[in-house]
């Protein structure tokens, strides 16, 4: 069925895969359509299988399926921060914490909702792109991060500071994030107010 699972993935990792990602759908409080698990386990295995540029046409190429089928599950909603929820009950051992971090994405074009300019750690400047905000939980028995979910820079309000876009954002996912910890850590936080794109 999956013709670059053979070459990159054995059978073994591809059934523990599977169950793991069949057992967390069904531990998420909300019960989903029966095809959703499908397609994300399918979808899940050909990134990991699939070699160099990830688009449409190659999930269609590598798994034998429709790009449409591709298209239509992506315009869907998925709850990320509940299925990760549930795959990290079986994972988590210990003391926890949470760490946020935006990073700076590449992009060329000028059409891709939220481009503008951001700050890029690596360039030590600002930088025309995209802006990716993660949050992980933080095992701090085993010294290692698990993803939790994550956002894009997108919908500022008018006079509103990267900082208080952030907090807004983290605020609506209050109650989930204090199941783990009341800590967060990040990496920077500014003394001046950042305006929401540098020129």
């Amino acid at each position: 069925m999956y013709l670059c699972v053979k070459n990159h993935i054995q059978k073994s990792e591809l059934s523990i895969v599977k169950s793991t990602i069949f057992s967390s759908f069904e531990q998420m409080e909300e019960k989903l359509d029966f095809r959703v698990p499908r397609s994300f386990a399918l979808i899940i295995i050909l990134f990991l299988s699939i070699k160099g540029r990830i688009n449409f046409l190659q999930l269609e190429r590598f798994s034998g399926k429709c790009e449409s089928r591709f298209r239509y599950f992506f315009e869907r909603s998925f709850d990320f921060l509940s299925f990760n929820k549930a795959m990290l009950k079986v994972h988590l051992n210990g003391r926890t914490a949470l760490a946020f971090d935006p990073s700076y994405i590449s992009k060329a074009g000028k059409k891709t909702p939220g481009v503008v300019y951001f700050w890029s750690g690596v360039a030590g400047r600002a930088k025309w792109g995209l802006e990716f905000c993660g949050l992980a939980v933080l095992d701090l028995t085993r010294k290692t991060a698990f993803h939790l979910f994550g956002f894009q820079t997108i919908d500022l309000r008018d006079e509103e500071t990267l900082i208080e876009f952030y907090v807004r954002k983290l605020l609506v996912r209050k109650e989930s994030l204090l199941e783990y910890s009341i800590w967060i850590m990040q990496d920077w936080f500014l003394k001046k107010k950042m305006k929401k794109s540098i020129q």
